[in-house]
This record gives C-alpha cells, structure tokens and sequence, in this order.
C-alpha cells in the first residue's frame, strides 16, 4: 500500500464514491474491507494513524466474552463465539488458542465455574477452540507455576482466542486495498456536506501531507469513529444528543517471568465489576483491565492512580511473586465506546451491553457505534446492509465470512518473530537483502528490526515514529524505555525512505519522547490523578 497512490486515486475520481467511511478503526476497516469486496466503491478516511485510539489499546483478546454469559446476554456470546471462530478461520496467522485458567479458592467455585465454562463451550458450537475441565491442583500449578498456592483448590481450564490488534488492523487495510478500496490516515474530515434538502452528500478531506482539500462526494456516509462518533455527528447537525458513553480501561505489561507457561488467567470478579486477565502476549505478561467512567474522548488518554493500583493490588492475590511499580514496562489506556442506555440513571459503565447500534440521523448521516473489536465482522455486514438501503445502492451479498484476509497463512513457525506478518514475511525479510544488520534487533529487549521499519514506511503507509513503534510494531506498548532508547535509529531509517531531514529526525524523537513518557509508571506519583 502507498499512501501517494491512494491521494491519486482521490484526486482523480470525478465521480461520486458508493460510499465514504469516517474512521479507520476496527469498524470503519471492517466496513471498507466488508463494502469493497462486494464490489462497491469505498473511501475510508482517517484524521490520524489507522487504530490510533480504541483499537490498538484492546486486552489482546478474540473472545466471547464470559462476563456476558453471567449477565445473560446469550445472544452476544453466541455471536462473539461464532466471530471468534471465523475471525481464526479467515487469519490464522493473527489469531490463535489460548487457554485460560480461573483459579479456584473458595468450594463453590469450581462446581460454579465449571458448569459455566461447559455452557460456553455448548454455545460456540462448531467453532469451539478447546474443551473446558476441572483441574486439580497440581494441574493447574503445572500449568500455572506463579499462581499464589495458600488456599487453592484448583482450577477450571477453558479456550478463547488471542491476537494483535493492530496488525490485525493493517492487514484488514490490505485486504480493503487488494479488493479496491482506497484508504488514506492523516485525512481528517473538516466538514459533512449536505445537499439543497439538508441531507448529507459527502465530506470535505484535508490532506495533512500536502494541505491540501478535497470535497468528496458520495451515496452514502458512514460515520464509524467510535469514541469520536458524536463529534462527527455534529458535522452534520448540530442540534444532535449524544448517544456514546466513554469509560477507560488500563493495562500494565510486565515481563515474561511474571507468567511463566503458555496459559493465561482469568479472574471473573474484581472489584469494580470487571474481569480481570493475565495473559502472556509477545514475550511479556499483560494484566488488565478496568473500567472508569470518563467525560469525553481523547487520543492519549492517562491512567489515573487508583486504576493502576487496583490492577497491582488485585494481581498480587494471584500471583505468588507480586508485580510493583518498578517492574512495569509499559501502561497503556484505551477508551470504550458504550452505547448511552435509555435509563441515563442506570447503568454502571461495566454494565452497559457491548452489542453495536446502527443510528441514522435526520440528516441521513449512518452512525456505527459501539460493539467489540471480536464481531467487527458481523458490524461491518449489518452496516453495509444498511448502507445499501440507505444510499439506493445494487444489492449485494456479503462474502467477508469465508474471507481470507491479507497475510493469510496457516503455518507460521518458519518465520519465527514476523508471525504477524503471514505470508508477507518473506517480502520483509528480503528488504534486508545486501545488508543483513537490516535483520538484526533495534533494540535487546525487543524482537523488532530495521526491516521491519523500512516495510512500515514503504507498503503499510507509516508516516510518524508513533505510527512505527505504537502500531506497526509493538515496541511502545511492550516496553516503553527500550522503545524511547531505540526510537533515533527508528527515525533515521524512516526519514532516509521519506526523504526528510535530521531535523524531522529530532522533531520526531522529541515528540515520541514526550508521548513514551505517559507510558511509563513513576514510582508514587500521579498520573492522570484519582477517580
């Protein structure tokens, strides 16, 4: 993917576009990706970096959610379960089985759980990932031998489904591409235009890049900017109410040995309503999360002090060698966006359902909103269905539910730490051909290599170094000192295949330095200060 071509493509088309998504999360790409290969023309449009907010801040997981299940909502857990199932069908060099363990300590636990994992397994159906058991405990230490002992009973083992989101998130943008799609980041919609009867008929782009505007027409506009939803909704009117609800959930990496073993924990009840995980993922140990009402949406958001303290207080009941501040390498915070319930007095945040809403405003703006990143698929259709109606379009079916996506490959153990990158692994490797220091890590703590960088800028249209270090690679959210350590010769790499300057280099470094900052956890100070 070149993001200059994709510019081209915008300036040269004199036509309308079928239609134009707002948003390059999780649910716009879905869309694009859903829209594209039923044969319509798409233009998805993003103010910043593809998954920049939401969608690269996720727990990691591809699941159907177990919380759900005890508040009764079946039908999403049956959905999610199915979607789970589809999403490691289509990209099983992204999503793969991770087993989960809810260690038991109190007698009714087991009996409680192990009946419920056994409905979870009954509702995947076909698209299981594994059998749940009880285990004893010497099984469940075997499988978890940092789990505090002092009162265990045991334990009951159940399957879901981990990934990575964001390079989830690029390979859906390739797949979009590759069935015709165009798709630019850095293209922030300035304006929803509305035609002589009030109703919206496209969208006014300014290229960040060059400056330049574009006045876009389109059937139809879908406004899938998740957190930001509303804020583009009074683009288009600004009488509107709000109808997305934000609350902020954290989680803190640790290394490897905090976790040791290829199993993760689950924990059903904490606190503050929420489950909480320890999972291992690309070499660390990942705990959260929590779930805090917020009063709006932002692009970097802060974890506040009792949030990260919950999250070590609660896993040191777990874990026989207790995580602390020190040992944090990394924080990183994401905002949910909830659907408003019609009770406003309801409704903790944890409470309120995850299920997705289709909204269409008086000025015929289509919202998507809500949802989880497991059923972006079954979002993505029911949009696009709605798309069709709303915007007079050709009928057409949806094929995205045996879609391979881009990357596709089922064996991924000879590519060893490019396993993200499926079947193009081979095309990274070789941008290493003539110097092979392209293939040596940037840094000793982390697997990432200056080939990894280079394909970033050329073929996954990364422009800045948190596009590379936050996104395309992981470095950021896995250890935020070796990310800041390694960060000038990121730069210097990226500026050489864009044909800037040392000056872009320290402005970049700069920039990058003042955002790895809230990543990191000082020891007893405030961050984004107490709920």
């Amino acid at each position: 993917m070149k993001r200059e071509q994709m510019v081209k493509q915008i300036s040269e088309r004199a036509t309308p576009w079928d239609m134009v998504i707002v948003g390059g999360g999780a649910t716009g790409v879905g869309v694009a990706v859903d829209a594209a290969s039923r044969g319509f023309d798409v233009l998805l449009l993003e103010s910043h970096d593809f998954g920049k907010a939401t969608s690269s801040r996720s727990t990691k997981l591809v699941h159907g959610g177990v919380r759900y299940l005890e508040q009764g909502n079946l039908s999403l857990v049956m959905e999610a379960l199915k979607e789970r199932g589809l999403l490691r069908q289509n990209a099983p060099h992204l999503v793969h089985d991770l087993a989960f363990i809810v260690p038991n300590y109190s007698w009714w636990e087991m009996p409680f759980y192990g009946i419920g994992m056994k409905m979870y397994d009954l509702l995947a159906g076909k698209f299981g990932f594994g059998r749940s058991r009880v285990l004893s405990v010497e099984e469940t230490l075997e499988k978890l031998p940092n789990l505090q002992q002092e009162g265990l009973r045991g334990g009951v083992v159940y399957y879901d489904g981990q990934f990575d989101d964001t390079r989830l998130l690029i390979h859906l943008v390739a797949t979009a591409a590759d069935h015709g799609a165009t798709l630019l980041n850095y293209a922030p919609v300035v304006e929803v235009t509305r035609d002589e009867e009030g109703y919206a008929n496209g969208v006014r782009m300014q290229d960040e890049d060059s400056g330049k505007e574009y006045l876009i027409p389109a059937q139809v506009v879908i406004n899938a900017t998740g957190i930001f939803a509303d804020q583009i909704r009074r683009m288009a009117d600004a009488t509107i109410k709000n109808m997305v609800v934000h609350s902020q959930g954290i989680h803190l990496v640790f290394e490897r040995s905090f976790l040791p073993g290829d199993a993760a924990i689950m924990v059903p009840h904490t606190s503050d309503g929420r489950v909480l995980f320890a999972i291992p993922w690309h070499g660390h140990t990942l705990v959260g999360t929590t779930d805090t009402p917020i009063p709006g949406a932002l692009y970097d958001p802060l974890p506040f002090e009792d949030e990260i303290n919950f999250i070590l207080e609660t896993a040191a009941k777990y874990l026989s060698r207790p995580p602390s501040r020190k040992d944090v390498l990394s924080v990183y915070v994401g905002i949910r966006p909830l659907i408003k319930p019609q009770d406003e007095s309801a409704a903790k945040t944890s409470s309120l359902s995850r299920d997705h809403t289709i909204h269409i405003d008086p000025s015929g703006l289509l919202t998507i909103a809500g949802g989880k990143w497991t059923t972006y698929r079954h979002m993505a259709e029911d949009c696009v269905n709605h798309a069709i109606t709303l915007g007079k379009l050709r009928d057409a079916d949806c094929v995205t539910r045996n879609l391979k996506l881009h990357g596709y490959l089922e064996e991924t153990e000879e590519i060893g730490s490019m396993w993200v990158y499926g079947s193009d692994a081979v095309e990274v490797r070789a941008l290493a051909e003539g110097d092979p220091n392209l293939l040596e890590p940037l840094h000793p703590a982390l697997p990432y290599c200056g080939a990894e960088v280079i394909w970033a800028v050329r073929s996954e249209m990364a422009r800045t170094l948190d596009d590379v270090l936050s996104r395309r690679t992981r470095a950021l959210f896995l250890n935020a000192r070796a990310a800041l350590e390694m960060s000038t010769k990121v730069a210097q790499l990226m500026a050489r295949e864009l044909h800037h300057d040392e000056a872009w280099v320290r402005d970049q470094v700069a920039t990058f330095r003042t955002l790895a900052e809230t990543y990191l956890v000082p020891s007893g100070q405030t961050m984004g200060g107490t709920t």
